[in-house]
């Protein structure tokens, strides 16, 4: 081994070394959004992994504000993020989102930050109606989205569609994965049409109606418990995005003339937001807290009701407002940023 790569790798430890003691005092998912002229970290319309209605800039957005902010907690720095080194880190591994389609938004985005940064390496893509493959020959690397909003199982039976929250059968696709990143939440809130299921179930009891809070923390315990019993956290890395926001009502954010998201070019100022907590937050932040597994929390919340302004609104998608998704490139980055930075202390 050469002298100059023996101090390259001593540098990079010693710089490991102080990120991990200045983080160890900082809770990096309390801060503010700052202009930053350097950002994006890559080109959406050079991006192939994104989805049409996130694609802001390919739809017609017309601003850029949105895409010059990066996150900034209070009593630290975040390392910037470096796609290459991300690869080399964690060549020969693979990484899975499993959840909803935030989780998809979340994985899109990584997928861009990644081939962003290694444009001439070749990579593999698959697309089905439920699982997204990317893989990099080279690194030996993938990243994986699997589309499972509830974790449990929900099941079409003579009773109709069953939400079975003490059930998982799809668990098999979860073993023998380097890094877990799991999500749900939004499809815990939806009523009246929206609604996906028309049973709880628990055990042998079918509930037409219950508290979407309680069928939710008895749905996460149940995932919790999977991982507990099945996961080795010598082997398996295990993180839990935390709830995004939503900007569908001005009010929400003390400004009751606004009607939505659409129109927002910037975020909230500062690092307090004035509209109300999530309801499920407190759910996440119990089931984690009692578990035996070592899971981390992508504590996304704040930073994401911070910004009105990373909606697809109706650029996007049309007909439809989406205030809840997030445009690509965007506000997910800072997600992956947030995961790079926990990764690297580990």
């Amino acid at each position: 081994m050469s002298t100059k790569t023996v101090t390259k790798i001593y540098l990079f430890l010693v710089f490991l070394h102080l990120l991990t003691v200045q983080l160890r005092s900082c809770n990096i998912f309390e801060g503010s959004w700052i202009f930053d002229e350097s950002y994006p970290i890559y080109d959406s319309l050079q991006c192939p992994f994104i989805d049409q209605g996130l694609n802001c800039i390919k739809n017609g957005r017309t601003d850029n504000f949105y895409l010059k902010y990066r996150w900034q907690p209070t009593d630290c720095d975040l390392p910037r993020f470096n796609g290459e080194d991300f690869l080399k880190n964690f060549e020969g591994k693979n990484f899975m989102f499993v959840g909803d389609s935030l989780s998809n938004n979340q994985w899109q985005s990584l997928a861009c930050m990644l081939h962003a940064a290694v444009p001439n390496s070749n990579y593999t893509f698959d697309r089905t109606r439920n699982r997204s493959v990317l893989s990099f020959p080279e690194f030996e690397f993938t990243i994986t989205f699997l589309k499972d909003g509830f974790l449990v199982d929900l099941v079409i039976e003579e009773a109709g569609r069953v939400l079975k929250l003490d059930s998982l059968s799809r668990t098999e696709q979860w073993k023998g994965v380097d890094v877990l990143i799991f999500n749900s939440y939004h499809w815990w809130i939806h009523t009246g049409r929206l609604q996906t299921w028309d049973y709880f179930q628990v055990g042998d009891k079918l509930y037409k109606e219950m508290d979407h809070m309680e069928a939710y923390k008895i749905a996460l315990t149940t995932w919790a418990n999977w991982v507990d019993s099945n996961i080795d956290p010598v082997v398996t890395k295990v993180f839990f995005q935390g709830i995004s926001a939503v900007h569908y009502y001005g009010k929400d954010w003390d400004e009751p003339m606004v009607k939505d998201c659409s129109g927002q070019t910037k975020p909230i100022e500062g690092s307090t937001y004035p509209g109300e907590r999530y309801a499920g937050e407190a759910v996440v932040k119990s089931v984690l807290s009692n578990m035996t597994m070592p899971v981390n929390s992508l504590d996304i919340t704040l930073l994401t009701q911070l910004r009105k302004d990373g909606h697809p609104s109706r650029i996007a998608s049309g007909a439809s407002m989406d205030c809840s998704h997030w445009c690509v490139a965007g506000v997910p980055d800072a997600w992956n940023e947030l995961l790079y930075t926990i990764l690297l202390q580990k």
